[in-house]
């Protein structure tokens, strides 16, 4: 523990080590160490409760949850409003001393802390997108596989899969070989199909029991989806002042 005591501690994350620099109640930086994860959490039980800044970046939550039940005050920023403040070439110990000036900034904008709860549903709805993209492009493949043969597909998934189950049953003359092709394509995107719809009904049901949700997807053109999707990411607004910040926050501006 330093002979000084530390008004704000800012962590820059890494995979292995963690780089830390501690102010004063002057700014001033009186420590700076590097450690793990697991070095990051005891190091801080033996501080006096503090300020504890870091970006918010793959484990911040956690970290910032777990230091949050120690008594510290949690500080998470996005990254782009942290990089004016490094100093000079950027290292890693820099970044730290960064994040721990950023947070002492009257006018800077910090990030939520997210609940296990709230980084599950994102989770799962990353874990949907990307099923979604590995099914768009085996479409594309489908497409061109078939447009060297050839055949032009229609728009749309499913005037195309009408399109290849007529295929299939030899409405459309092709090779062995390519026959063979299309028909495990089609099988891979009806396993995509049942995956992805297992996830579709898993949000619904999470919808259904969530009162933020089941509102959410009162409005028109959210649904189920998007409604989840947006109490995975605000979580309960209260990072927002009001209606006019969270809808800048998604991109919905006047022309």
């Amino acid at each position: 523990m330093t002979k000084t005591a530390i008004a704000v501690l800012g962590i820059d994350l890494g995979k292995n080590t963690c780089s830390l620099a501690g102010l004063d109640s002057t700014g001033a930086v009186v420590m700076r160490k590097r450690m793990t994860c697991d070095g990051v959490i005891a190091f801080a039980t033996s501080l006096p409760r503090c300020i504890v800044a870091m970006e918010a970046c793959c484990g911040a939550h956690f970290l910032g949850r777990t230091l949050a039940g120690q008594g510290h005050t949690i500080r998470l920023m996005s990254p782009e409003y942290v990089q004016p403040y490094v100093k000079a070439q950027k290292t890693d110990d820099r970044d730290a001393e960064a994040i721990a000036e950023a947070a002492t900034r009257p006018t800077m904008r910090f990030v939520s802390l997210k609940s296990e709860a709230q980084l599950d549903l994102q989770t799962l709805h990353r874990g949907r997108d990307r099923l979604v993209q590995a099914r768009t492009a085996l479409t594309n493949q489908l497409r061109a596989v078939l447009l060297e043969r050839g055949v032009v597909l229609p728009k749309g998934r499913t005037a195309l899969m009408r399109r290849l189950d007529a295929m299939m049953a030899g409405d459309v003359a092709l090779s062995a070989r390519t026959g063979e092709l299309v028909k495990d394509l089609r099988g891979e995107w009806a396993d995509l199909d049942r995956r992805i719809k297992a996830y579709d009904d898993e949000f619904a049901a999470i919808t259904r029991q969530d009162p933020q949700a089941r509102r959410l997807a009162t409005i028109p053109g959210i649904g189920v989806i998007n409604a989840s999707a947006l109490l995975a990411a605000v979580g309960d607004t209260s990072a927002f002042a009001k209606g006019r910040d969270l809808a800048c926050w998604l991109g919905l501006t006047p022309r």
